[in-house]
């Protein structure tokens, strides 16, 4: 019988607070090289993440057979009641639709609702509050050009009456006259440079910057991480997509010591969001030419969307509505009326006890055919689409390939609890049956490699890969098989 020792210490310990649970993960160092010891996860307790994080860390104590564990090093990564509500509001549809994109990608953000010049003012009134959006991302206008759309979306959001922080983007000529607006009605605002300054240019950092400090705000001080933060002298937290991502561009691209496997995308399917990152290096390898005949706006070697209405648990009925009930029960080989109405019920369950654990037979199909339709949508809005007619205003002509292109992806990581419970087979068949029937998509081909991160080590490596790149790419490889 192995002795159980009081306390021990190792060299890393990395926490992911998640919606759903929080997971801990240990790690050493031997010979130079990180070496995973084991991991532990409880679930996450959202009023105070405290008490979930402490059980995880308790948990991981156990797997190491000691009584209390420390380490040199805590990392952690929070992606808690799913991030921050965003609203995007702006003057041109398709503008405010790729900035806010682009600004929530790393920022611990998901975008519920893109709203233009073309919504009517009662309706964006409505939609605002109906959303009560934790912030708003308020765009429109070249530097120096329209003023007209910041003024009113600013009356808008003052007449909504919602308790959310106005990160301020737009002209920035008529940027403190929008912001005392806002501020006389007793609503907080960030100004930062104009996320559009100019004609066809995007300047998103300092919006992404600024949102991602209010996500850090939010979990930390209203949610309890920071005194947690303080006992273990975590010294940063980052959102869990952006650590993914930043998994996903180290394991595709490689280091100057380590070279990277190429093409690849990771689908991260939670209880709030889906997740779909994808890192293309192939992108870098294309001459002029060939980059012109790529009609996009997605050419960047590191790309993620999430879908913030496609989750398993908290996001339940988003998939419902997104997909349909027939459709989902299709995948489970089932139908009729009373299983569709026993799937929205089940559905309607999931989001009132996230924590829940499918038991029955119907509810693990339940929970498989969601997660397949999830997957599914959530790739088709990644990838880009093969043109089928002529826009002669882009130069589009048909058979052009338009967005971003999967096609030529080699490896499919899948992150989530779904993905764990399964055998492997059964997990690796829900992404190949996702992209089985790609029509005009670019998607991954159907016999693509899958394999599954059954101990969440993702988010681990992503942490590691800003001050140990090579240390943590050569333990994904050899943990995911993927060595040379």
């Amino acid at each position: 019988m192995m002795s159980i020792v009081n306390e021990k210490l190792i060299d890393t310990i990395l926490f992911d607070v998640g919606s759903t649970f929080t997971k801990a993960t240990a790690m050493d160092n031997v010979a130079g090289e990180l070496v995973w010891l084991a991991r532990a996860q409880a679930p996450t307790t959202v009023k105070d993440i405290n008490r979930g994080l402490g059980a995880a860390l308790d948990g991981l104590a156990a797997a190491l057979n000691a009584k209390t564990i420390t380490a040199r090093n805590v990392q952690a990564t929070s992606s808690a009641a799913g991030g921050l509500r965003m609203v995007a509001m702006g003057f041109m549809p398709r503008v405010t639709a790729k900035a806010a994109k682009e600004v929530a990608m790393n920022a611990g953000a998901r975008v519920l609702e893109v709203m233009s010049f073309e919504d009517k003012p009662e309706n964006k009134l409505e939609m605002l509050c109906e959303i009560r959006p934790d912030i708003i991302l308020l765009a429109g206008g070249t530097d120096g050009g329209n003023q007209a759309s910041l003024l009113e979306d600013a009356r808008l959001i003052v007449d909504s009456k919602v308790n959310a922080v106005v990160v301020l983007a737009g002209n920035v000529s008529i940027q403190p006259q929008v912001e005392a607006i806002l501020q006389q009605a007793g609503i907080r605002t960030i100004r930062v440079a104009n996320v559009m300054p100019t004609i066809h240019s995007l300047n998103v950092k300092p919006a992404r910057e600024a949102i991602h400090e209010q996500f850090i705000h939010q979990i930390t001080e209203a949610k309890g991480l920071g005194k947690l933060m303080e006992r273990l002298t975590v010294k940063k937290v980052i959102p869990t997509p952006g650590a993914v991502l930043l998994a996903t561009e180290l394991m595709a691209k490689g280091t100057r010591e380590e070279k990277g496997i190429g093409n690849l995308a990771v689908v991260d399917l939670g209880g709030a969001t889906t997740d779909i990152h994808s890192v293309l290096p192939y992108l870098e390898e294309l001459s002029i030419e060939e980059k012109g005949l790529i009609v996009t706006n997605e050419k960047q070697l590191s790309y993620r969307t999430v879908e913030g209405n496609l989750g398993l648990r908290v996001s339940a009925r988003g998939i419902l509505e997104a997909a349909g009930e027939k459709a989902i029960l299709a995948r489970a080989g089932l139908e009729g009326e009373s299983l569709e109405k026993s799937l929205h019920g089940y559905a309607a369950q999931l989001e009132a006890n996230p924590e829940y654990l499918a038991m029955s037979n119907q509810d693990k199909l339940f929970d498989r055919a969601m997660a397949g339709a999830a997957v599914e949508i959530a790739f088709k809005r990644h990838a880009g689409y093969i043109a089928q007619s002529f826009d002669p205003v882009m130069g589009i002509v048909p058979g052009t390939p338009v967005g971003r292109d999967l096609r030529r992806i080699k490896a499919v990581i899948a992150v989530g609890g779904i993905f764990t419970s399964l055998s492997t087979d059964e997990a690796a068949a829900i992404i190949r049956d996702a992209v089985h029937n790609p029509g005009i998509s670019l998607l991954p081909k159907e016999n693509i490699r899958v394999i599954i991160d059954k101990t969440y080590l993702l988010y681990a490596i992503g942490l590691l890969a800003e001050y140990r790149p090579t240390q943590a790419l050569r333990l994904a490889k050899r943990h995911f098989g993927l060595a040379d």
